[in-house]
């Protein structure tokens, strides 16, 4: 069953790191990012608002290098205006050199046609051991 949200979540994957013009168009001016993992690798645990999610997905792009995301399963939620997300990516971190797999899991609510909310997870250690960070405990 495809519903706003499950599309504007394929749209999310297919175009937040190769076509960052059409994705900055996909999101609202106040949506929320909550990164559920993040700050066990000293990021941070949400970013708010257009311009802090722009400037963080814009730093995560500049530091891999042939990012890409594959086996894409989006699950539509009871509530249209929701979707569930799981896909894979690989890429080259670009500071290390080392390879970066993770397998990720997005939460999406959409409210009149735009992204408000994105809550992330990841395996923060797969992100430590290919950015040479302390593995988090």
């Amino acid at each position: 069953m495809n519903t706003l949200a499950t599309d504007l979540l394929q749209k999310h994957i297919e175009t937040l790191v190769d076509d960052p013009a059409i994705w900055e168009t996909l999101i609202s001016d106040d949506i929320l990012w909550e990164l559920a993992y993040a700050p066990s690798i000293g990021h941070p645990a949400q970013l708010s608002g257009r311009e802090e999610v722009v400037r963080h997905v814009t730093w995560f792009r500049g530091a891999v290098e042939g990012f890409r995301f594959f086996d894409l399963a989006i699950h539509p939620l009871a509530d249209p205006a929701g979707a569930v997300g799981e896909v894979e990516a690989e890429g080259i971190i670009k500071s290390t050199g080392r390879v970066y797999r993770q397998k990720y899991v997005v939460f999406l609510r959409v409210v009149e046609g735009k992204i408000v909310f994105i809550r992330e997870y990841f395996d923060p250690v797969r992100a430590a051991q290919a950015m040479d960070l302390p593995i988090p405990v």
